[in-house]
């Protein structure tokens, strides 16, 4: 379970952002696809935990299962390329550019968008016997998730934008750290261990996940949730992807690169 130092493991973090920019559109679309299906059957697992025994704990303590699964086969979250892609723009790479950040951000978003839907749909298949009956108690449930986190923000107003903007800002401070975890050691079990923590915080916390949310949302529209596709996007989705980057980006990508990678020299004793 070797550890690796800051500077070690900050160095990965900017390779990593430069081999993101660099990927092709096919195998950019494919990873993001797959890591926003795995997200979410972890995310309708996590539910099922919790219907099903009644403890919320449990759920966010199994959550993570996906998480690791996902980055262990390399796949990607908007989440985790808001974070590392940047890098290699501040790190002057060859050919990392904005535009390229840009561009790799567009497209997880839309593989990871696709691989939530799906899984979403699949799942109301699942819980409602292929659309003939009404959903079980955990379709019911991601139904009244919907509700809460969309409805519930837009009765405070902006002070409910204001939190909802914050969940995002933490779950992906969370997260984000939990991807840099992995790059602390050279085994799967210190890279898992080092995922799970964070992971688990943000679950159990109700932080906002932007592709968590991009599973839970649409399908709790198909399971009869009381809100509207314009309810997702403005009081969930939008602030939520923007609070998920300033989070990731600001807490985490920045401060370890500003840190651990562009340190200043240390000063003279006097």
């Amino acid at each position: 379970m070797a550890y690796l130092a800051p500077a070690e493991f900050v160095t990965k973090m900017v390779d990593a952002g430069e081999s993101k920019l660099l990927m092709s559109t096919r195998d950019t679309l494919i990873r993001a696809f797959m890591a926003g299906a795995i997200l979410s059957l972890a995310a309708a697992f996590a539910v099922s935990v919790s219907v099903n025994t009644g403890n919320p704990l449990l759920g966010a303590l199994l959550f993570p299962v996906g998480f690791c699964m996902l980055y262990l086969m390399g796949f990607d979250l908007l989440t985790g390329v808001f974070t590392l892609a940047p890098l290699a723009v501040f790190d002057k790479r060859p050919g990392a550019t904005w535009g390229g950040v840009m561009r790799n951000w567009g497209l997880v978003f839309t593989g990871n968008f696709a691989g939530a839907l799906t899984v979403a749909f699949f799942m109301a298949i699942i819980f409602t016997f292929g659309f003939s009956e009404a959903p079980n108690a955990i379709g019911q449930k991601i139904g009244h998730i919907g509700e809460g986190r969309t409805l519930g923000y837009a009765e405070h107003g902006a002070s409910g934008m204001l939190t909802l903007f914050i969940r995002g800002v933490m779950c992906n401070w969370m997260v984000s750290t939990g991807v840099v975890a992995a790059m602390m050691s050279t085994s799967v079990s210190g890279k898992v261990i080092g995922m799970w923590m964070p992971i688990l915080v943000f679950f159990y916390m109700g932080f906002e996940h932007s592709i968590v949310n991009m599973y839970l949302f649409p399908s709790g529209l198909m399971l009869g949730g009381n809100f509207t596709i314009m309810d997702y996007l403005i009081w969930n989705e939008i602030p939520t992807v923007i609070g998920n980057l300033v989070g990731g980006l600001t807490f985490v990508g920045a401060t370890l690169y500003a840190t651990h990678y562009k340190t200043l020299p240390k000063r003279v004793a006097a």
